[in-house]
């Protein structure tokens, strides 16, 4: 299962081209190791990526708390950023310790397998450091790990998402958290490649609450309810280990995301001209 951590050897065999589990840093006395929870990386996947710091005898402290910057780059294109905030100040590190910390990240679809150069790998450079986000000359940098990914497309079997009734179409915006989404209507359809196993569904989305109080966001597979709630913030995400008699016998099934209130954003606020029906905003499906 995707959950499990595998141990460092692994990953640097599998996954990893340098063969280096340290990086020398300009911050004495700071190492960092880095796993996935996938033993292959590749691009459309959630995994969780767990950072262990340690601090060695010569670990002299830091006087400021940084801000962890976690960047993919592909080539010249930071492809994604998983920035973090050290749930132990850095400025409270000590000596001969460790400092352990995870979170999920999802690999965006970059690879481009009808590219005739394409030689069924890619790679992706990450870069990991310590800066203050109160620096804006970017002089507070401190890079502490640099290593290449190899990253593959999806195994063949991977489900495919195809979004059909009730979606508007796809819209973008870099300087906003979701990057990209698409609205719902007031319900919203897709139909997904059926694996005929156990699979792990993951739905990220907002709801607009100064357009809609209390709003409720319903999910259901083929006519059966798996979940319905009302957000208690804006943004929401949600994850699911959906068993495989709840997506039947056909080759595909049906993801239904409905909302029990719309709204029309021009007769809320005079500076709209959008005269859509809104429901939901939805900026991930995972599937696999």
């Amino acid at each position: 299962m995707w959950k499990k951590i595998y141990t460092l050897g692994l990953v640097l065999m599998l996954v990893f081209v340098s063969q280096n589990c340290k990086q020398k840093t300009a911050i004495k006395g700071v190492g960092l190791d880095v796993t996935f929870s996938e033993e292959t990386l590749t691009d459309n996947l959630v995994t969780d990526m767990t950072f262990l710091w340690t601090t060695d005898s010569e670990f002299e402290g830091m006087r400021r708390d940084y801000n962890v910057f976690v960047h993919f780059w592909h080539g010249d294109n930071l492809l994604f950023q998983a920035d973090y905030f050290p749930e132990i100040p850095t400025s409270k590190w000590e000596p001969e310790k460790e400092y352990k910390f995870a979170q999920r990240i999802y690999i965006p679809v970059f690879i481009d397998e009808f590219d005739p150069d394409f030689k069924g790998e890619e790679t992706l450079n990450l870069s990991i450091g310590f800066y203050s986000p109160y620096d804006k000359t970017g002089e507070s940098e401190q890079m502490i790990l640099n290593r290449k990914l190899k990253v593959t497309p999806p195994p063949l079997d991977a489900p495919q998402v195809i979004y059909m009734d009730g979606w508007y179409g796809l819209e973008m915006n870099r300087d906003y958290h979701f990057k990209n989404w698409r609205w719902t209507a007031k319900q919203a359809k897709c139909i997904i490649d059926n694996p005929h196993r156990d699979a792990l569904l993951i739905i990220r989305g907002e709801v607009n609450k100064r357009a809609v109080e209390d709003q409720k966001v319903i999910f259901i597979i083929n006519d059966t309810i798996l979940d319905e709630f009302i957000p208690e913030q804006a943004v929401f995400e949600k994850t699911y280990t959906v068993n495989k008699e709840k997506l039947g016998e056909d080759d595909d099934f049906y993801l239904t995301i409905a909302t029990d209130k719309t709204f029309i954003p021009s007769e809320l606020f005079p500076e709209s001209t959008d005269e859509r029906e809104l429901g939901v905003k939805i900026s991930f499906i995972y599937f696999r």
